[in-house]
């Protein structure tokens, strides 16, 4: 008997400060300076909100305290702006990226 494996988008399903799910596509990891991030790609069900949608990729650091992982925003601008080139040169082939 063969084992068919079936492989789909890695989602997220994050919170923001108020209490609302937003669904993420994780697009890419990437590890930096002993720092992980993620770039993420906001996921729709309703059309209409994905035609409304900018296509912004969402990048966020990946932070640990104590037994938990959590994700927040680049706060360091220079860093931020590492961080997007190299995910932005990453992706470049795999979606239709304009800065």
């Amino acid at each position: 008997m063969s084992e068919e494996m079936e492989f789909g988008p890695d989602l997220m399903t994050l919170l923001d400060e108020e209490g609302n799910e937003h669904e993420f596509e994780v697009a890419d990891t990437l590890e930096d300076n002993d720092e992980r991030y993620m770039a993420l790609i906001p996921v729709f069900d309703d059309a209409e909100e994905l035609l409304e949608d900018d296509g912004e990729l969402v990048i966020l650091k990946v932070v640990q305290e104590d037994e938990e992982e959590f994700l927040e925003a680049i706060e360091d601008e220079e860093e931020f702006n590492r961080v997007s080139a190299i995910f932005m040169e990453r992706l470049q082939d795999d979606y239709d990226i304009h800065e």
